[in-house]
């Protein structure tokens, strides 16, 4: 059965988590506002559309292909979510990422094709919480333009609350990075239940 809760909470916390597109549009909007820095986000959720699709045809190719590999993939997801609950446990809410480029589409959307957290947050959400209960092609592409949009919203959030975020995040770094690293321990307990 598919456990909207857990998928939700996954796919969020892994949108709406720091990396590289969250706070480069955070810097850029800091930088530039958000009307000058929207280009960048529309960047973004292109490439990231493009991505997702490439990732679930990869990942419903395989898990088709190779039923005995779900198990490993199963693991292999697990594995991320710990190591991400690691990291946002321990990460800091250092924005000075600013690299100086001016906010473009094509920057926002070449971005993605070179995001490793894309790749593992799409075949993660695929192998673990959609391909095993859903089968048929407008499933999974419904599902596929569900988890780009998701991910690409956290940019466009972070974006808009800009340096509001940043100040947030400075003052209850460790209580928000706790809660959500206990979320994503907990959607790797309920993987194997």
């Amino acid at each position: 059965m598919f456990d909207l809760s857990d998928f939700l909470i996954y796919c969020l916390i892994t949108a709406y988590t720091p990396g590289a597109n969250n706070l480069l549009s955070m810097s850029n909007a800091a930088r530039l506002g958000f009307r000058r820095s929207f280009r960048f986000n529309l960047g973004i959720l292109a490439g990231f559309t493009v991505v997702m699709s490439a990732c679930t045809l990869f990942s419903t190719t395989l898990y088709s292909s190779l039923p005995k590999v779900k198990i490993f993939m199963q693991l292999f997801g697990a594995a991320y979510m710990l190591y991400l609950a690691w990291k946002v446990w321990k990460s800091s809410a250092d924005v000075n990422a600013d690299s100086g480029k001016e906010a473009s589409f094509l920057s926002g959307m070449l971005l993605q094709f070179a995001n490793p957290k894309i790749y593992i947050y799409a075949i993660t959400a695929m192998t673990l919480y959609i391909l095993p209960i859903y089968h048929s092609a407008a499933a999974i592409t419904g599902f596929t333009v569900l988890l780009a949009l998701i991910g690409a919203s956290g940019s466009f959030v972070w974006a808009l609350f800009g340096s509001a975020f940043c100040k947030f995040f400075s003052k209850h770094t460790k209580a928000v990075n706790l809660v959500m690293a206990l979320l994503l321990v907990y959607c790797v307990v309920a993987l194997f239940l």
